[in-house]
């Protein structure tokens, strides 16, 4: 009623204003003339709230059977009123969302101005206190003080993981590629400076302080923090909209578009350093465990004019009006040197251009490749489940790399030994026998011959869930170099290492001996022998029982670090479409 009475009491004005529910245009293209009313009385109030008040007139309809036309009369109280109640809580909104703006206006002003008194702050490092010593933050060894002693000053560099600002204190936690720290800021100055009121992630800066106990009842990693009585900003990190929380999110897909193309961002993420730290422990591991077995280290080139893996996947550019391809494997190159270095090995990038964008498939990718002297088949299948359960033993062993193993995949159970065996033929049948079956590529039932793709093999590995040596393919779906088995000439002496949840993470086999059966398979494959003629030589300088492998280190990392992609398990993931950045 009073609202009503406001309304009422505002200087009245000759206008007037039509309201039509029935046929009125919409509210927002009405100008509440009669050609053009509003549609509601309500909205009609709205336009006119700060004006004098018109003489609102709705639209009457004529009485059934009348043959006069419709009429414009006053709107009826209870119209109003409830019209007028409406306005009431709309401009009780409208006073309650100014009052929200002015103290958000408030509270921005005295941010201003103490962002302009920080600036007048200026911390000096107080002289009479001991030299800091400089420490990473895996550094464990240093002497922790409590209430009752004092503890090592430090000194320690890092970048801002979390800030978080309370009454008495700045709590930050810093990383620095080797560990965590808390780092506590003592209410006053140092809380005060405008760096403080400016921390944001990835802020880096160096801070000079007590290392002390973590207070009972507390927690903070390896249960120490750093009572901070001196630090500087180094290189300060952008907060609000260009915040990198808001630039890559823990919950976002790491391969997906975005991620991809903020992936220097991404690798600032525990799970993705966690990842690359991993891959080194990995890589060291195949290193070390390399030199144990006796292997010699060679770097083969990885600017050739041969192929090993098929030409359609060959990178091809001009090398000094030459035609030259980048390195598809080092294989070819191992075999050369084993007559005098004995069992080689080599760790380098191979390069693929295949078309594909499995979850499993890079353009560019490191291979591990291992040739070995006077071997045979069975001898290949055993150092391969050998190596791989060594690697596995050596990552697991060291405290730092088994750490990553269990942040990124707590439940990982390290392979059961023997592996198992199964024949390229038994998987078919296999692959068949199922319910229902599982088929290739074009729909139909696999048959000998086929090359069994990719997700028909990833399946048949989840489902055994366990290591798989799937060996003898036939000659026509393996490379040239490939010795067929004695006891079936139709299949090669190959294997494929599958390992549940990434598929095949290793090709081998025995390689061709004889000068004559080599020259013939070029031929089959359409190859010309004239560029191989050092590879062909190895068959008439004192040929030998010989064979090797290839590993993708980044599925071997995707298997053991549980993840998606084999792009998750590079610093930097080439494939197609993808070169940047």
């Amino acid at each position: 009623m009073a609202d009503t009475q406001k309304l009422a009491e505002r200087p009245k004005s000759d206008a007037k204003v039509y309201i039509d529910a029935a046929v009125g245009k919409d509210d927002e293209s009405a100008d509440g003339s009669e050609a053009k009313p509003f549609q509601s009385l309500y909205h009609a109030l709205l336009q006119h709230l700060d004006k004098p008040a018109p003489t609102y007139l709705t639209r009457v309809a004529p009485k059934e059977g009348s043959a006069d036309g419709p009429t414009w009369e006053e709107p009826a109280k209870t119209a109003m009123k409830k019209a007028v109640g409406r306005v009431d809580i709309y401009k009780k909104k409208q006073a309650k969302e100014q009052q929200a703006a002015n103290k958000d206006e408030e509270e921005r002003q005295r941010r201003v101005q103490n962002l302009e008194d920080s600036k007048k702050i200026v911390l000096t490092e107080d002289p009479s206190l001991p030299p800091a010593v400089r420490i990473k933050l895996n550094n464990k060894s240093i002497e922790l003080g409590d209430q009752t002693k004092k503890g090592t000053r430090v000194k320690v560099y890092g970048r801002i993981l979390n800030v978080r600002a309370q009454k008495n204190a700045t709590f930050i936690d810093l990383k620095d590629g080797y560990g965590t720290l808390q780092c506590v800021l003592p209410a006053g100055n140092l809380t005060k400076t405008y760096d403080a009121l400016l921390f944001a992630q990835e802020t880096a800066l160096v801070l000079h302080g007590e290392m002390k106990q973590v207070p009972p009842a507390q927690k903070a990693p390896d249960n120490r923090e750093l009572h901070v009585d001196y630090y500087k900003v180094l290189g300060a990190a952008p907060s609000d909209l260009d915040a990198i929380s808001n630039k890559v999110s823990r919950q976002s897909d790491p391969w997906n578009v975005e991620m991809l193309d903020n992936r220097h961002l991404v690798l600032r993420g525990e799970n993705a350093s966690a990842v690359m730290k991993l891959r080194e422990a990995v890589e060291l591991a195949f290193v070390d465990t390399y030199r144990d077995m006796d292997f010699h280290k060679v770097s083969p080139p990885a600017m050739v004019q041969t192929q090993v893996e098929g030409g359609s996947t060959l990178f091809k550019y001009d090398y000094y009006g030459e035609e030259a391809y980048l390195t598809q494997s080092s294989q070819l190159y191992l075999e050369t040197v084993i007559q005098s270095l004995g069992n080689v090995y080599a760790i380098e990038k191979s390069f693929r251009a295949e078309k594909s964008l499995t979850r499993r498939h890079l353009s560019e990718f490191t291979h591990v490749e291992a040739e070995m002297d006077f071997i045979e088949f069975e001898d290949l299948l055993e150092h391969l489940e050998e190596i791989i359960s060594r690697i596995v033993d050596r990552v697991l062993a060291d405290p730092r790399s088994a750490e990553y193993v269990k942040l990124l995949n707590p439940g990982f159970q390290k392979p059961t030994r023997p592996f198992m065996r199964m024949k390229y033929a038994d998987a078919i049948d296999w692959l068949n026998q199922q319910e229902p079956p599982i088929l290739n590529e074009e729909g139909n039932p696999h048959a000998f011959g086929d090359d069994i793709a990719e997700a028909a093999e990833r399946r048949m590995t989840d489902i055994i869930n366990r290591p798989i040596f799937l060996t003898h393919f036939p000659v026509e779906i393996k490379a040239f170099y490939m010795k067929k088995d004695p006891n079936d000439l139709r299949v090669t002496e190959s294997v494929d290492v599958l390992m549940p949840g990434v598929g095949e993470i290793v090709g081998g086999s025995m390689r061709m001996e004889g000068y004559e059966e080599l020259i013939e398979a070029y031929k089959k494959n359409g190859i010309g022998h004239e560029p191989y003629y050092w590879y062909t030589d190895l068959r008439k300088f004192g040929t030998s029982p010989h064979g090797g492998y290839g590993l993708g280190l980044e599925r071997f990392l995707a298997w053991i670090a549980n993840r998606h992609t084999v792009r998750e398990a590079c610093l930097y993931p080439r494939f197609m479409g993808r070169c940047k950045p």
